[in-house]
């Protein structure tokens, strides 16, 4: 993974960065759908693992 070792400096830099571009109005937004993504891609991971199809629920 080519993200494996960013630092908390490199982390530092990227909000900062994300705030100049987005703003400080968006980030909350956008925070809350990368959440949303990752948990749903998640809960899809899970299902293939464990072989249950969670479209069938």
């Amino acid at each position: 993974m080519p993200f494996a070792n960013i630092g908390v400096g490199g982390l530092v830099l990227i909000l900062i960065i994300a705030l100049i571009i987005f703003g400080p109005a968006k980030l909350p937004e956008l925070g809350r759908a990368f959440g949303r993504t990752l948990s749903e891609f998640k809960g899809a991971a899970r299902g293939l693992v464990n072989g249950t199809d969670s479209e069938s629920r």
